[in-house]
């Protein structure tokens, strides 16, 4: 009984500093967006630096999301590299469909990375949410 409760208290902590380091990530990406275009949209040094903040951050999220998945049992494992892997795989297909009804005027405005960046988190929130279900 002592080592489950060991090992959801080392999930716990993982989940929690995969939160703080996504959570720090998505403010950083927002700094870079916002920051540069209201706040200093003439200081390219702010922007380099905020960018580079955002890079390390990101780096940081990446980190924890291995060590993340490395602790994890075997059927955690499964689960999320089914769901990353469907997620990874549509995000692909749809990019690449999507930047080719911008590139041929097939949709009425421009395309842009952000829109395959929600697109993709969904696609994989959701096979998580499928995969969970089907094996838990």
């Amino acid at each position: 009984m002592k080592r489950t409760s060991t090992l959801d208290q080392k999930r716990q902590a993982n989940v929690k500093r995969l939160a703080a380091w996504t959570i720090s990530w998505t403010l950083s990406q927002a700094l870079v967006t916002f920051g540069g275009q209201l706040l200093w949209p003439h200081s390219k040094p702010a922007i380099i630096i905020t960018l580079i903040i955002n890079v390390l951050l990101g780096i940081g999220v990446i980190s924890a999301n291995r060590r993340y998945l490395m602790e994890g049992d075997e059927l955690d494992k499964k689960v999320q590299l089914e769901s990353m892997s469907l997620a990874l795989g549509l995000s692909i297909v749809m990019g690449l469909a999507y930047a080719s009804m911008d590139h041929t005027n097939l949709i009425a405005f421009d395309a842009d990375i952000s829109h395959l960046v929600i697109f993709t988190a969904l696609s994989y929130i959701t096979a998580l949410f499928i995969n969970r279900k089907r094996y838990l």
